[in-house]
């Protein structure tokens, strides 16, 4: 069976060098595809993943994005847009219950996270956290304390998959399908 840097080893450089990161610091993944590897609770995330596709990413500063952490968290849908403008490799399932951050690195993504819970406590606005990010993201280059990257700070929730609200009854799609079987009859 190929080790997880077997898979990874013709991967391109960008998403191999980050993947090797995450297989350094969890071992071998639970999951392995050619295309992605996946580690399942670790990290007090949900689920890491690593890919072989990567996407270019210029804030706070020119990068390839290509590692996703993934928590169970409910982000209250007003607060969604504010999120997204904050950074958009945060990517928000409400079905699910699912936040992630993508970033090149497990700790990028702490960071990232860790910024979302406080735009939903109302501790940082969007351009709050993005300014935030960016004092951080220069902390870690001085060699200084980088807090929000160290852990993942926020309180991940079980609970947090929301099945949203049912707007159409039994009787108004057999209703539909008979209308839909008549048209057809007719034609």
């Amino acid at each position: 069976m190929a080790t997880a840097s077997d898979i990874i080893s013709d991967w391109p450089s960008e998403s191999r060098e980050a993947a090797q990161l995450v297989i350094d610091a969890f071992g071998e993944p639970h999951e392995a595809t050619a295309s992605q590897l996946t580690w399942f609770d670790v990290d007090d995330s949900k689920r890491v993943t690593a890919k072989r596709e990567f996407s270019p990413h210029e804030f706070p500063a020119p990068h390839t994005d290509s590692v996703t952490s993934t928590v169970s968290y409910a982000v209250p849908p007003e607060l969604a847009s504010d999120i997204i403008s904050f950074d958009g490799s945060v990517t928000i399932d409400r079905t699910a219950g699912e936040l992630s951050a993508t970033c090149h690195d497990v700790e990028a993504n702490h960071l990232a996270l860790n910024l979302v819970d406080d735009i939903v406590r109302g501790a940082y606005s969007s351009k709050e956290a993005r300014d935030y990010y960016g004092k951080e993201f220069l902390d870690y280059r001085r060699g200084l304390p980088t807090p929000y990257m160290e852990k993942l700070r926020l309180i991940t929730d079980a609970d947090a998959a929301d099945p949203d609200e049912r707007t159409l009854s039994e009787s108004a799609i057999e209703a539909a399908r008979a209308e839909g079987e008549r048209a057809k009859r007719s034609a």
